[in-house]
């Protein structure tokens, strides 16, 4: 009996000890992410996570496209260690993974199910054999057209448009007068804005950014013939103000109605079938993206991920998140909360494969397909020195591409013609290109 007292007595006191002992604080983990609307739902859905991962809390910096590439850059670049987990896109792992800015992820758990991830993603993503980022979700680009004005006006939109039906079709479905544009696509200036169109525009009319000895050009006739039928278009069909229209932006004109057609991201798709976000439910439709002397480049391919820089101090909790949401088990999660139309896509191959997402992306073959067949290593019908469909993987890119889509607004805006824009541009590479140390 003493000897139980004892005992008691330890365990109390042991526990005593245990519950006055200080509680130590969670490891707070600062993520940096773009402002589009999976990205809103992750962070939305990230209390899960929280509730699963007590010793772990989230702080959120969400910032549009433009901005967060800037503050992501200069945090990572500067090694400034205020960021420990970064949205980044296919442009950048490669390169920073070369220059040994991102910490790899290197002891991926068997449930992940690495095996399942879209192959050209995760070619991407991994330098020198390891995954230097996680895809979060995955796009490339295809044709959105409103079914209801192509029925009401006795028009049929093949598979496999070019550029020039894509204009026919615009001039006899631009309705001003009631607020209906006849085309939407991005004219806020940025490498991941306008040029995004505007580089896969450019390929399909046979123009590449470079030489294979590096010189630039923009000044080449299928530039100057890609550049000036996009003005016309936009000029001739668009909606005013396009100079101010980025993804998101453009994304809301097509969502309240106001655009018949719009060229981009597959991912646009489920916001699109959403009643709580569209107001054109049930009247859309997808085809391939549209080319004009060639498919070679017509579509990219993109994913944003998640990366965590070398700078973090708290590595390993960045790290648990990544892998949390972009797991098999968050896809059913968002599946479970928001319906599989919600889920991002273009990350895994049993998405593609799963009959419920099938069912509630009809466009998902459409989106596959693109995905497949763009290759960042052949982006247009000529020899390239560099990788990249809508943009050019060397480091000098995000100013180039930045400058060539301000002299590119310009030309939209009537500031510029557009032979002046291109060789204003044009000047500007090459200065940039010479600086850099590509040209003699």
């Amino acid at each position: 009996m003493k000897q139980t007292r004892t005992l008691a007595t330890m365990l109390a006191i042991s526990f005593g000890i245990a519950s006055n002992a200080p509680v130590q604080a969670a490891t707070t983990i600062t993520i940096a992410t773009v402002n589009n609307s999976d990205m809103i739902v992750m962070e939305k859905l990230s209390s899960q996570f929280e509730k699963e991962n007590p010793d772990i809390k989230l702080h959120w910096v969400t910032l549009e496209e433009n901005v967060l590439r800037q503050r992501v850059t200069t945090d990572v670049a500067t090694h400034a260690g205020q960021l420990d987990l970064v949205t980044v896109g296919v442009y950048e792992v490669p390169i920073w993974g070369k220059l040994g800015w991102l910490s790899p992820f290197t002891d991926i758990p068997a449930s992940y199910q690495v095996d399942d991830l879209l192959k050209p993603i995760r070619n991407a993503l991994t330098v020198d054999g390891h995954l230097d980022a996680l895809p979060f979700y995955g796009e490339s680009t295809f044709t959105i057209y409103r079914t209801d004005l192509f029925k009401a006006k006795n028009l049929v939109m093949p598979a496999n448009p070019t550029w020039t039906q894509i204009a026919d079709f615009a001039a006899k479905l631009n309705d001003s007068s009631q607020g209906v544009y006849g085309i939407c696509l991005r004219g806020k200036p940025g490498w991941g804005e306008n040029m995004g169109t505007i580089g896969d525009l450019a390929n399909s009319f046979g123009g590449r950014y470079f030489d294979m000895n590096w010189n630039a050009q923009l000044e080449s006739a299928p530039w100057k013939q890609a550049v000036n039928f996009y003005v016309k278009l936009l000029k001739d069909s668009g909606p005013p103000g396009v100079v101010s229209n980025g993804y998101n932006e453009t994304l809301a004109l097509f969502a309240s109605g106001k655009c018949a057609m719009w060229v981009d991201a597959t991912v646009s798709a489920s916001f699109l079938g959403n009643p709580t976000q569209s107001k054109v439910v049930g009247k859309v439709g997808y085809v391939a993206a549209p080319y004009e002397t060639s498919a070679v480049g017509s579509h990219y391919l993109w994913a944003w991920t998640l990366a965590v820089p070398k700078t973090s101090r708290k590595a390993e909790a960045a790290k648990r998140f990544a892998l949390w949401a972009t797991s098999p088990a968050y896809i059913a999660l968002v599946a479970k909360t928001s319906g599989w139309g919600a889920v991002p896509p273009g990350t895994r191959t049993s998405t593609y494969a799963n009959p419920d997402y099938l069912k509630a992306a009809p466009y998902a073959p459409i989106v596959l397909q693109a995905m497949q067949t763009a290759d960042p290593r052949h982006p247009v019908d000529q020899p390239v020195p560099y990788v990249g469909i809508s943009y050019v993987g060397i480091p000098e890119w995000q100013d180039i591409g930045t400058n060539i889509g301000q002299q590119i607004a310009a030309a939209v805006s009537g500031q510029e013609s557009v032979d002046n824009a291109l060789k204003q541009a044009q000047q500007d590479t090459t200065r940039a290109m010479t600086q850099g140390g590509y040209l003699k």
